[in-house]
């Protein structure tokens, strides 16, 4: 762990993070789509994203930050600095959810920058650069795919026009629920997607079992592993279940439970390393008396080797097409992301303020997709972990220590305010 002196106000901004604020704001947040066992569903750019973005203004325009939104619905909170000329130091999240998440998954890094925000406020620290809280659009993918969209089209890698006629498992189009969310903040000035960014820390719970099985409340990210998604489309045709014949059948359900038997083989892995997921599917006609006539299906591969990542990913689509038999398939790829390397300064400001607070931390590599890594194309970039107890999230079971957050809040101030006055 590395030892640092940091600058008396970054201590100080650190030192007045208000533990019960934090956890009764999150506590506030979780209301908004809650659902039994203590879980939240809150789908990017629905009513109750709606709600909660409400919810996240009333508190920051309370503060006096000057609130925007882009074309993509990214919604930023600017404390000014010193040099108004200065590009922003960013911190945040995402405020969506899966549709069985957890309290804290994304939006205790949106409510940790707001927190070291009102922490710097409280301490009377200035900066000299601006610093920015940001609410991501659409991290999750889970109505909307494919994840990470409102960094993604941030950092200039997609549009918001590739994303208009996404159709969420309802068939509302994204440009529809977009222009539903941004006619709801009209008070919000409008900016440009992008612009330029000094620096982006993000805090987030790990989603892993790292830091609790060692004891420790920190942890430095050092990257993000490389993902691959998938939509697989298989096409046959509709029959009676009690008289069409097997052998004569274009079951489009069987082919695509064997193109999933064969690419859970492909990515067998001893090791445990690699990532394999089916998560979405859709059955036409889905009723118990026909032979589905359509399937589609979601592939999610991750590795963090570069060279194995792009040899699976490459093979997704011939080894769905080796099973279509009597159906045809189509594979679109809908996500392409190499492993993400975090800036090494970053990384080592991030320990360096743990180890002055007195936070002993540890170096960890996410296994999770994060809005950093499309950040880290912009500007140095590093993730701020704090422990989730068993490891479990997108479950409603996702827990946290209300002193671990607050730990990750002081870390988080400390950093923000010392990238601020470089």
């Amino acid at each position: 762990m590395t030892v640092a002196v940091l600058r008396e106000d970054s201590v100080a901004a650190a030192a007045s993070v208000d533990q019960q604020r934090l956890w009764d704001r999150l506590a506030a947040m979780a209301k908004i789509g809650a659902i039994p066992g203590q879980g939240v569903n809150r789908p990017a750019l629905s009513p109750e994203d709606i709600e909660s973005r409400a919810l996240l203004l009333s508190w920051a325009r309370t503060l006096g930050l000057a609130v925007s939104v882009d074309a993509i619905g990214n919604l930023f909170l600017r404390r000014a600095g010193l040099d108004p000329s200065a590009p922003p130091v960013m911190t945040g999240s995402h405020m969506d959810t899966q549709p069985k998440g957890g309290r804290f998954d994304g939006i205790y890094g949106v409510l940790a920058g707001l927190e070291a925000l009102e922490a710097m406020d409280a301490a009377g620290v200035r900066t000299r650069a601006p610093i920015e809280v940001v609410a991501w659009t659409n991290e999750e993918g889970g109505r909307f795919p494919p994840c990470t969209m409102g960094s993604m089209v941030f950092a200039g890698a997609r549009t918001v026009e590739d994303f208009a006629e996404v159709h969420d498992n309802a068939g509302i189009r994204l440009a529809d629920a977009l222009a539903q969310t941004l006619a709801a903040t009209p008070d919000a000035a409008r900016r440009p997607v992008a612009g330029p960014v000094a620096a982006y820390v993000e805090a987030h719970i790990e989603q892993g079992p790292l830091l609790e099985s060692a004891a420790l409340q920190v942890g430095a990210v050092t990257g993000i592993q490389g993902m691959r998604w998938f939509n697989v489309e298989v096409s046959g045709e509709s029959a009676h279940a009690g008289t069409a014949p097997v052998s004569l059948r274009r079951d489009a359900l069987r082919e695509a439970v064997a193109m999933i038997a064969a690419l859970r083989e492909l990515t067998a892995d001893p090791s445990d390393v690699t990532r394999f997921t089916v998560g979405r599917m859709l059955v036409t006609p889905n009723s118990p008396n026909s032979v589905p006539s359509h399937v589609l299906f979601s592939v999610d591969i991750r590795h963090p080797d570069r060279a194995t990542i792009a040899r699976l990913g490459e093979a997704v689509e011939p080894t769905c097409r080796a099973h279509a038999r009597a159906c045809t398939v189509t594979v679109t790829p809908t996500l392409h992301d190499d492993p993400t390397d975090f800036d090494p300064a970053i990384v080592g400001l991030v320990e360096a303020a743990s180890g002055a607070l007195g936070l002993p931390s540890m170096r960890l590599p996410s296994g999770a997709s994060h809005d950093a890594m499309y950040l880290s194309r912009l500007c140095p970039t590093g993730m701020i972990f704090v422990p989730c107890e068993r490891g479990v999230s997108h479950n409603e079971a996702e827990n946290a220590l209300p002193s671990d957050l607050a730990a990750g809040a002081r870390v988080l101030a400390a950093t923000l305010a010392e990238l601020a006055n470089r």
